[in-house]
């Protein structure tokens, strides 16, 4: 029984150390991104982000963190405009775990196949979106997105947010040829 329930919380350590964000960019393939020096807030989207002031300040010292080791700067007239979108939705893994050999004991079916167990994973997946325009048109030239397991652990939150806009600004700019 012991190793059962050893087995059952590797398997457990592993999903919750293993998880990993998905990253997503798109981009109009027509902008010259070279041209794109500074940036500033659309403060109306950062407020409608469904998720707390402080998470909401967490991101954006991410983004400004990011965005000043690739050369950008913030500014009062940007040639860039950053919007942060949310979402975040409950998740359940079930994990079926064989646990199949040759056993003996007393009764009826004493020699047989031995069987399996399920462990139950629940965690809560986000996903963050952010989008790049162009200041002067209004139009959208560069969208990010992650999705991954969130953490609600206080001491981890910062960390956390942290990976998920590097691995989404990992793809800004786009590393094909502008025009």
């Amino acid at each position: 029984m012991k190793k059962i329930f050893l087995l059952t919380a590797v398997l457990a350590l592993c999903l919750t150390s293993c998880s990993t964000i998905r990253v997503n960019a798109d981009y109009d393939k027509n902008v010259k991104f070279s041209q794109y020096k500074t940036y500033a807030y659309q403060k109306a989207t950062i407020d409608k982000a469904a998720i707390s002031d402080l998470d909401k300040r967490r991101i954006l010292r991410s983004i400004d963190e990011v965005m000043a080791t690739k050369g950008f700067t913030k500014s009062e007239t940007p040639d860039l405009i950053v919007s942060i979108f949310t979402q975040e939705k409950e998740q359940v893994d079930v994990i079926q775990s064989p646990m199949w050999g040759w056993g003996w004991g007393w009764g009826w079916g004493a020699w047989g196949w031995g069987g399996g167990f399920n462990n139950v994973y629940q965690y809560v997946e986000g996903k963050l979106t952010i989008d790049f325009r162009d200041a002067k048109t209004k139009e959208l030239i560069w969208q990010g997105v992650g999705e991954g397991e969130l953490t609600q652990r206080t001491e981890k939150k910062d960390e956390n947010i942290k990976e998920f806009v590097t691995q989404i600004l990992a793809e800004y700019p786009p590393q094909l040829k502008n025009k």
